[in-house]
């Protein structure tokens, strides 16, 4: 019995080991930076929501994250790129496609949306790589 107990205890301690990742010192870089950025949020009464997306971002092309959005609330989408990344691009999309009004911030490698929606649903965030070599970029957001 005690044996079986061991297995299972292995298994599931080699499982959580197979799903973590080490996180690269660039992917660390981004995610400090972005943090930096998303306090200046966090002094006008936004939480930061847990969790951060992480990716590589390439020149002309964009990376897409569904979200889903709560009428009522804003929202401030931040994202961070290291300096190989000259200009980064914040921009948000309805569920049809359509490019919606943000306020923004940007200043090189770190961007910004902010965005109320008027209905609650699915939203798209798209980041994109305006200047500069393909890189790692962080994304967080804050509500309110």
């Amino acid at each position: 019995m005690k044996w079986r107990v061991a297995i299972v205890l292995g298994l599931i301690i080699f499982a959580a080991g197979v799903s973590l990742r080490a996180e690269t010192d660039e992917e660390v870089e981004a995610h400090r930076s972005v943090l930096d950025l998303s306090g200046a949020f966090s002094n006008e009464g936004f939480k930061l929501r847990d969790g951060h997306w992480v990716g590589t971002v390439k020149p002309k092309e964009r990376t897409l994250i569904a979200v889903n959005l709560y009428a009522g609330n804003q929202y401030w989408f931040a994202a961070a790129a290291n300096e190989k990344a000259k200009k980064i691009s914040v921009d948000l999309f309805d569920e049809t496609g359509k490019q919606l009004v943000t306020e923004t911030y940007n200043s090189g490698e770190k961007a910004a949306a902010g965005f109320s929606p008027q209905s609650s649903g699915q939203y798209f965030v798209s980041l994109g790589l305006i200047e500069g070599d393909a890189t790692t970029f962080c994304l967080v957001y804050s509500y309110k």
